[in-house]
């Protein structure tokens, strides 16, 4: 343990999602080792980000407007929408050029477990938007853990009964590059099911 504030940096740093102990340390080292303008410019860009960025009031993305660049594109296409579970999903889905559509961030999955209910997620302001817009699909893009497939089955039990809503979820399987034996049961078993016509 450090003395006073130094111990409190590496505290803190250490909340942080992704960083253990040895990192967060590493990092407050850097830190008090990094030139005073460099400290200045990460406090200024931390004071911005609490103060300019807000959600998206269409689709729950991070914004500095209103609305983000994706709900002010009039390119993409109004009558798809991708569920997804944080605004670093949207990011992911992005990365792939492969999705014209419009998101729809739910701002976490259920866990019960954790006391997050239906009524913590955007899921009611998913249902206003459907029952606005012309939404002729919705992809469930939720995480392939215990938490994604209970929010996406859920989502399935509430889309069901819109007329004309085509509800789908992404396919999951085998990455490209991996080997079988490396793979998981469950897994090996969603590409198995998952399987297409070539």
């Amino acid at each position: 343990m450090y003395e006073g504030v130094v111990q409190d940096l590496i505290d803190e740093l250490g909340r942080l999602p992704g960083v253990g102990p040895k990192s967060a340390q590493r990092i407050a080292f850097h830190l008090l080792a990094a030139d005073p303008a460099d400290i200045a410019r990460l406090q200024d860009v931390l004071g911005k980000v609490k103060e300019g960025v807000q959600f998206c009031e269409i689709c729950g993305n991070v914004s500095e407007q209103e609305t983000c660049r994706i709900c002010r594109d009039e390119r993409r296409d109004l009558t798809v929408i991708c569920v997804v579970e944080e605004p670093k999903d949207v990011l992911a889905v992005e990365r792939t050029r492969e999705f014209k559509g419009r998101y729809h961030v739910l701002g976490g999955a259920l866990d019960p477990l954790s006391g997050i209910g239906p009524e913590q997620l955007r899921m009611r302001e998913l249902l206003k938007r459907i029952g606005e817009a012309d939404v002729k699909e919705i992809i469930i893009a939720t995480d392939p853990n215990t938490e994604g497939e209970a929010t996406a089955t859920y989502l399935v039990r509430m889309l069901r009964d819109f007329p004309g809503l085509s509800v789908t979820r992404l396919a999951s399987g085998l990455p490209m590059g991996g080997d079988l034996e490396f793979a998981d049961e469950l897994t090996l078993g969603r590409a198995l099911s998952g399987r297409r016509v070539l």
